[in-house]
C-alpha cells in the first residue's frame, strides 16, 4: 500500500480554511462510500445465487469475487473525494 502525502498548502490556495475544507472532503467521501455500497449492493444483486446459504458461497463464488476485487480497484472515496475539492467540483456553504 502505497501513502501519497497531501500537500496542505494545495488545499489552502483553494479555499478559506483549510480545516472546515478538510472537513467538507470527509463528509463528500461519506456520500461517496455510500454511494459505492449502494452500488455494490445492487451489483450483488444481480449475481444468481448457487441455491446454497452457506458461508463458504461467499467466497468461492467466482463471479462475486471478481466484483469484490474490481471495487477494490476503484479509488479510495477519501482521495475521490479530496481531488473533487482540489479540482473545484465540491461546492459548499453555511447552513444558517
Amino acid at each position: 500500500m502505497n501513502i501519497t502525502p497531501v500537500d496542505l498548502r494545495e488545499i489552502d490556495k483553494r479555499t478559506e480554511n483549510v480545516y472546515e475544507a478538510i472537513c467538507v472532503a470527509s463528509l463528500r467521501a461519506r456520500q461517496v462510500n455510500d454511494e459505492n455500497k449502494i452500488e455494490f449492493n445492487a451489483m450483488l444483486n444481480t449475481i444468481p445465487s448457487s441455491g446454497s446459504d452457506d458461508e463458504a458461497e461467499d467466497v468461492t463464488n467466482p463471479v462475486q469475487l471478481k466484483m469484490a476485487i474490481d471495487f477494490e480497484k476503484k479509488p479510495k472515496p477519501h482521495l475521490q473525494a479530496l481531488n473533487e475539492l482540489l479540482d473545484g467540483q465540491t461546492k459548499y456553504k453555511y447552513k444558517k
